[in-house]
């Protein structure tokens, strides 16, 4: 029998969910198809509209071999599992003649944990958390919640947290689930035949394609213990986000409201000598944080040297005598013992490695607004511990053993895919030499005609923007294009604050206008509510630079207030551009610069969603024209019709929504 052509596999793929067959996923399906057969290493930029995951599914599933995809969004992990691979297996089924399983996989956390909904959280917290269930009518939220978790537990075949709608709160929700180091283990627990975490790690094992999520990929690669089955074929879609992803996923904390908790939980289980010993080094501890000020240390002082190494011997002392007693007075002690060590272990981990100290780590104290809650409630301030750069250990984790298909909208940054892959731990596309993974980058392009379907207008008239400076003519400009637009208008800020300025700004002057502001709702209530109503506006600053998808006329003007370079005083960003430049590299260029040509990538893509959008982006910084690095930015966006006239730009506008006016009639 011969093989069905991956044109054919394609077209009834496409076919099956409905799709239009486009010539981008067609070459990104063949150039995914290659790398695959040739254990390669491929980096494909497919705009909005090409189809992209069917791209990577179709080749991948017609080479038999096992794949797993790591997504950023819970929204893409749904499309794939409920939408386009049931389809696209049940399209392909007759040509290949079987029809592979498929599977999601998250961390242990996401699941339910029966185990904690049956016996209840081990009683450690000052608050005196639980006798919930207990309650008949519990008014409060969190007793709400649980009840419904507890109903829930009944029906669900999976456990899985997104799977429940409306969900919970993280606080209800953390007091029926576990993390890994808690887990008592199948074999231990008297729920392990029924664990919802052990059940996806089982069906997993038996797929041929595993979807996952970033944050699991980062941990299947840093703590050396396998999370995900073995694979042949790895794809990262959304793979813009990843560095990010795997950077907090490597990051430490230590707050006092942690080290206080892990006191409390060992308390229980250890003698007096070590208990006395972790009270008195979190005191010290403690006593320190609360005289903390924000900002990086480039040297550890020397008197919180002695408080971590203090920290760090206590914690060992207390994790070798929680392993070598039992006390069978304390109710489900086994749990209590996990949970005890989980939380002592993590104290004692991120002390040790600010202690031993690395010229690849960055360390920072950050201050938070007080929030409720014991992990806050002692100070406002934590530690912090990062990777100065996750590109050797991508490098070395990523692309060993296997084909790795890295696809986005937004890969090719300043015009090619150097900086991205640099990022990823890949040398320059091409480039020779044993330690450095060879790969290939392939831009297929976009179905949109951008040149005719947008403009990109830069308010070249406008002052420079100074950090926290009043902007009142940026306020008047941005007054007037929303006039212009008729609504339409999703405004993308580089701060919180200039976000709530302007929407409480632009509220009085324009009350026409309803202006939706991030954080007065959940984010999927926001953009729901601005996709309804065409006069709408939606401000908000990070998730919508990337998460917004609002097709048709209720999406006609996107504004950037200002270039979305990193905070000057961002630890972690300002320590990597210095190491850049004390390399001899363009610190600016290889770190603020790419932040911010990634995330104006991003931005200026929630424009056009569909073939028939039409509509403006308008960057309200002047610097986008005038400054050298500005052609790098635009190089980076979707390749629109440029222009710094504001009165063409208002026109444009007016005229634009005229004609969604008449077909909304």
């Amino acid at each position: 029998m011969t093989q069905p052509s991956l044109p054919e596999l394609l077209h009834a793929a496409v076919t099956a969910v409905g799709g239009t067959e486009r010539p981008g996923q067609v070459a990104m399906a063949e150039a995914v198809a290659e790398a695959i057969d040739d254990g390669a290493h491929l980096l494909v930029q497919a705009g909005t509209g090409t189809g992209k995951s069917l791209g990577y599914l179709v080749p991948a599933l017609a080479h038999g071999e096992r794949v797993v995809v790591a997504t950023a969004t819970l929204a893409l992990q749904r499309q794939l599992v409920e939408r386009d691979l049931p389809r696209t297996v049940e399209a392909l089924h007759p040509l290949l003649r079987r029809r592979p399983e498929f599977a999601m996989l998250k961390g242990r956390s996401n699941y339910l944990c029966l185990h904690r909904l049956h016996e209840g959280v081990p009683q450690d917290e000052e608050e005196g958390l639980f006798d919930q269930f207990e309650a008949a009518a519990p008014t409060s939220k969190l007793g709400q919640d649980l009840l419904r978790l507890r109903d829930w537990s009944d029906e669900t075949e999976t456990g899985d947290r997104d799977d429940l709608t409306p969900g919970v709160s993280d606080r209800a929700w953390s007091q029926v689930s576990v993390s890994s180091r808690e887990c008592l283990g199948a074999t231990k627990c008297a729920y392990g035949a029924e664990c919802f975490a052990e059940a996806a790690r089982e069906r997993a094992k038996l797929a041929e394609v595993i979807v996952t999520n970033h944050a699991l990929l980062a941990i299947d690669a840093i703590e050396g213990a396998p999370v995900l089955p073995q694979h042949e074929v790895l794809i990262v879609d959304e793979a813009h986000e990843l560095v990010s992803r795997v950077t907090g996923v490597a990051t430490g904390e230590l707050t006092p409201g942690q080290v206080n908790r892990a006191v409390r939980r060992a308390a229980k289980l250890v003698n007096e000598k070590a208990a006395d010993q972790l009270q008195a080094a979190a005191e010290g501890f403690e006593r320190l944080m609360e005289l903390a000020l924000p900002g990086r240390l480039e040297e550890i002082p020397e008197d919180l040297g002695y408080a971590l190494m203090a920290l760090r011997d206590a914690c060992r002392t207390v994790i070798s005598a929680i392993g070598s007693t039992r006390d069978k007075s304390v109710q489900d002690e086994d749990a209590v013992r996990k949970q005890a060590l989980a939380s002592v272990e993590s104290v004692h981990d991120v002390a040790e490695r600010i202690t031993n100290g690395s010229e690849w780590d960055v360390v920072w104290y950050e201050r938070h607004e007080p929030r409720g809650g014991a992990a806050y409630r002692h100070s406002g301030a934590s530690l912090r511990v990062a990777p100065m750069s996750v590109s050797g250990l991508l490098r070395e984790k990523l692309f060993t053993d296997r084909s790795v298909v890295l696809t986005s909208a937004t890969l090719k940054l300043g015009g090619d895919f150097n900086g991205v892959g640099a990022s990823l731990g890949l040398g320059p596309e091409g480039a020779e030499g044993d330690d450095l993974p060879q790969w290939k980058g392939v831009d297929v392009g976009s179905p949109f005609d951008y040149p005719r379907q947008g403009i990109l207008y830069v308010a070249k008239h406008l002052a420079r923007p100074a950090r926290d400076g009043d902007r009142k003519d940026m306020l008047d400009e941005l007054t007037e294009l929303i006039q212009a637009a008729g609504g339409r208008t999703l405004g993308l800020f580089s701060s919180m604050r200039a976000a709530q300025l302007a929407a409480e700004e632009l509220r009085s002057r324009i009350p026409e206008y309803p202006i939706l502001l991030q954080g007065e709702e959940t984010l999927g209530e926001l953009i729901k509510n601005f996709a309804a109503d065409p006069l709408t506006c939606l401000f908000g600053t990070l998730s919508l630079w990337q998460g917004v998808d609002v097709p048709g006329p209720s999406c006609q003007l996107v504004v950037m207030d200002k270039i979305p370079f990193p905070r000057p005083d961002d630890p972690l960003m300002s320590a990597r551009q210095k190491a850049v430049e004390e390399a001899g590299g363009n610190g600016f260029m290889a770190v603020a610069a790419t932040h911010a040509a990634l995330l104006m990538a991003q931005g200026a893509g929630r424009l056009v969603r569909a073939s028939g959008d039409r509509g403006v982006v308008a960057v309200l910084d002047p610097r986008l024209a005038t400054a050298r690095y500005g052609s790098y930015l635009k190089a980076s966006m979707p390749d629109f019709w440029y222009t710094t006239d504001r009165n063409q730009v208002r026109k444009s506008l007016a005229a634009i929504d005229a004609a969604a006016k008449t077909a909304e009639q």
